[in-house]
Order: C-alpha cells, then structure tokens, then sequence
C-alpha cells in the first residue's frame, strides 16, 4: 500500500524522489518503494527524511515507533512546566519569539498581554519582514464562544473588549508581508505561542484567568506526540479563521 502521507508531504515540499534521495543519500529507487510501496525505511532514513520535509517522523509512518518509544519521545518534548502563566520568566518570551527563522504562531481569545508589548508588536513585524511567517490568531469578538469565555471568567462583555483593544495595539504591523491576523469561533482549550519547533502552550481551566493558568514549555523531538498535537491544532483552527482587513 502507498504511503500518501509521504507524498503528501514530498508535494507540499515541492521536492521530487530524486531530490529527498539525493538529500539523505539513498537510492531514488529506495525512495520510490517508500512511496508507491509503503516500505519501511531504517529508523535512520526515517528521522533524515521527516527532518528535511519538516513533519513528524510518527506522522511519516505511524507503526514504526512502539507506543513506549512515542512516549518516551514524548516526555522528553517537555522542557519546564510552570505553575502559572505569571511565572514564565518575562525573557522566555523575548527569546521564544526572537529565536524563530522559520515560523511563529500565536493561538489566543486576546493573548492582551503580548499586544500591549510594544516592543513585542516590534519584534513580531520585524520578524516578519525579515521572512519568517507570522500567523496571529485571535477570538472573534463578535461570537458566541468569546462571550462564553468572558462569562466563564466573570469578565463579561470585557474579553471582546479586549480582543478589540489588541486589534487595535496590532495596527502598527497590520499589513506587514509574511504577517497575517485571523479571527476565530473556536472553544480554545488552550493559548498556543509557536516558535518554529519551540512551543509555550497556556491551557485553560475553566473559572481561572488563562494568566493564572499552567503553561507548558515544550521543544520538537523526533518521535514525539506532545508537539505534532498542538501543531495540528493550531492549523485546524487557522484553516477555518477569517482573515483581518489590512
């Protein structure tokens, strides 16, 4: 049976057999029966393979790892768990975002703290016109899951009005090449902060403020489940946002 996730993700790419053969140092024969044969690969071409397509080697080929392995690779995605959203050190952040070269992603209902950064709302521009993709997600004021959440918290009507403050904060980079600012109608179970494979995800607790919530800091590790999760995610929600006017 063909592996389509292989090829899949080969088209996404925009790379041939020839030239992931090439990458890894295999035979383009090799690669062939990957894809039109669902052959498995040795754990080493596995890991070269995801790592140059820039997916998950789990998501490649879902029964080559054991459930103790995922797990394992799992555990080791997590770098430091925080008690509160409060107690993530302020440079995290700084460095999180400035560290990116690929990609950065904010998942949120307001996420106010970040946009009333001015120098946070710098740092995203600048990242932007220096080519890494910038993906800001925010709740719709407008919909009926924000007004659930600001009654959740006890804050009423104030979560739209905070979301409107950071639309608001975000004009500045509003239109920048590579940033782009979406609105969404999603129940968020969790914020999610992105950074090529670095990932700080605040979840929520129903009746608590998401700053006094746990955050989780976790980092990309082949054979891992934590990270793809979260990932998959946020592009979920991304695919059904609704892009903000420039």
């Amino acid at each position: 049976m063909a592996n389509e996730r292989l090829r899949a993700a080969l088209l996404r790419k925009g790379v041939s057999i020839a030239d992931l053969a090439e990458a890894i140092q295999v035979d383009p024969k090799t690669v062939e029966r990957w894809v039109t044969k669902g052959r498995e690969p040795y754990r080493k071409h596995r890991f070269a393979t995801a790592s140059y397509l820039g997916v998950d080697e789990a998501y490649l080929w879902p029964e080559a790892l054991s459930p103790e392995q995922v797990t394992s690779a799992s555990q080791s995605e997590i770098i430091a768990i925080y008690p509160h959203r409060w107690s993530v050190p302020r440079d995290i952040w700084g460095r999180l975002f400035g560290a990116a070269s690929q990609e950065i992603g904010v998942l949120v209902y307001s996420g106010l703290f970040l946009a009333d950064d001015s120098g946070m709302v710098r740092l995203l521009g600048e990242k932007a016109r220096a080519g890494v993709r910038v993906r800001i997600l925010l709740g719709d004021p407008d919909s009926t899951e924000v007004a659930q959440r600001g009654a959740d918290e006890g804050v009423g009507d104030g979560m739209a009005a905070q979301i409107r403050s950071a639309l608001v904060l975000y004009r500045p980079i509003t239109g920048v090449e590579n940033l782009e600012i979406r609105l969404h109608r999603t129940v968020l179970y969790n914020s999610i902060y992105r950074a090529d494979d670095e990932y700080l995800v605040n979840t929520h607790v129903y009746g608590t403020r998401a700053g006094n919530a746990p955050v989780l800091h976790l980092r990309r590790v082949a054979g891992g489940d934590m990270v793809a999760t979260y990932a998959e995610s946020f592009d979920r929600v991304w695919h059904q946002a609704k892009p903000v006017e420039s």
